[in-house]
C-alpha cells in the first residue's frame, strides 16, 4: 500500500516545481514523485 508524505517548500522553490510541472505537462505531485526517485537513484549510484 503506498504512503502519502507532505513536503514543505520555500516560495522559490515551489515556483520551479510548478514551471518543471508546466514545462512537461505533468502534475506537481509527479514532478516531487520522480526528483525523489532521481535523487534516491542518485544516492544508491554512489553509495559505499
Amino acid at each position: 500500500m503506498p504512503t502519502r508524505y507532505t513536503v514543505v517548500c520555500d516560495d522559490d522553490r515551489a515556483r520551479e516545481i510548478e514551471a518543471i510541472a508546466r514545462q512537461y505537462d505533468l502534475t506537481e505531485e509527479e514532478v516531487l514523485r520522480q526528483l525523489v526517485d532521481t535523487g534516491l537513484d542518485n544516492l544508491e549510484e554512489h553509495a559505499p
